[in-house]
């Protein structure tokens, strides 16, 4: 159709035998040499990696920059630190400050690269968390942290709890509303000059799983970060401090979900790295048969590794050690030795 707008997906491979003509895919470990082009019409099938446009081609291959220190040569991991009693999965496990603290070590010293540190719970059905009480929940820990050896995240929607963290030793801000929620989050993260990580969510967690609805899930999200950042960057947040996650979970139904996955790499469009939350959420558990949340660690490892497949370069989970001690031997496989 005339006008219609096009969509790139690139075909990531990670083979280390690479064809003529193959481009690195955001600097990383994949490559690809062909790409599939979508519009809201459906699939227009595969072109050569050659003949895309030249500012698509750019976004596509052009290296991430480093993040709150981390680079994206390789996969990473985000330990997830819920200091909440009602967080889906461990809700009240590190409800204190010692408790939260020692966990947060634990996953520096099993591998991650990073971690996340919330006080409200955004699972589906969860209510707002009072600001004093979100900052007394979080600020504590994160400046216990200090000293750890990897970069500290505030998982929060709202302004005065990220200037409450970034100012206890935080270098990123995880907001699952995309600025959306607080008028004043832009400002706080621009005036820092810290990270962004800008999520996708149809809804609020209070409504968000009430029947959501897209024409098209994965050129909504797209659409949706594509505009998020646009938004940060003229708040003035340059786009190499920022992250998009499609929020898996967050107002998507199991088919959006998995659609969703199989689609990542189209994200890479956006020229930002890409963090995936996954870890332990319900679609695993139905389909891979685990009903207990803390019983889904071999099915967020098959999704990680899948995303990975796909130049994904943030992983957030719960299960440090063994998501790690799967990307050892994923990296080790996929080594020519």
């Amino acid at each position: 159709m005339a006008g219609m707008r096009h969509y790139y997906r690139p075909v990531a491979q990670i083979d280390p035998v690479r064809p003529p003509g193959a481009r690195v895919l955001a600097g990383g470990w994949c490559w690809f040499d062909r790409v599939e082009v979508r519009t809201r019409a459906g699939s227009e099938g595969l072109i050569a990696a050659a003949d895309l446009p030249p500012d698509v081609a750019a976004r596509l291959c052009a290296p991430r920059a480093p993040v709150a220190g981390v680079a994206w040569d390789a996969p990473r991991i985000m330990g997830i630190v819920n200091t909440t009693p009602d967080s889906f999965s461990d809700g009240g496990r590190f409800a204190g400050v010692p408790e939260a603290a020692a966990a947060a070590r634990a996953m520096a010293a099993a591998g991650a690269d990073m971690l996340d540190v919330g006080g409200e719970s955004t699972r589906p059905g969860a209510t707002v968390v009072p600001e004093a009480e979100e900052i007394a929940r979080t600020a504590p820990v994160i400046a216990a942290l200090g000293g750890v050896g990897v970069p500290v995240s505030i998982d929060t929607r709202k302004a005065a709890v990220a200037r409450a963290a970034l100012a206890a030793g935080a270098t990123l801000v995880n907001d699952v509303s995309a600025l959306g929620f607080d008028a004043d989050m832009a400002a706080a993260v621009a005036g820092s000059g810290a990270a962004l990580a800008l999520m996708h969510a149809q809804g609020t967690p209070e409504t968000m799983q009430r029947a959501p609805t897209y024409d098209d899930v994965v050129l909504d999200v797209y659409d949706f970060l594509e505009a998020r950042v646009a938004a940060a960057e003229a708040a003035g947040i340059d786009r190499a401090r920022i992250l998009v996650d499609p929020g898996i979970g967050f107002g998507k139904t199991e088919a959006h979900n998995l659609a969703l996955l199989r689609s990542l790499a189209i994200l890479h469009g956006l020229g930002c790295p890409i963090l995936l939350g996954a870890s332990r959420k319900r679609f695993i558990g139905r389909i891979g048969g685990a009903d207990r949340a803390d019983a889904r660690g071999p099915g967020t490892l098959a999704v990680t590794l899948a995303a990975v497949a796909q130049g994904v370069q943030l992983h957030r989970v719960h299960d440090v050690a063994e998501l790690a001690q799967g990307l050892r031997l994923w990296r080790a496989l996929g080594s020519e030795g």
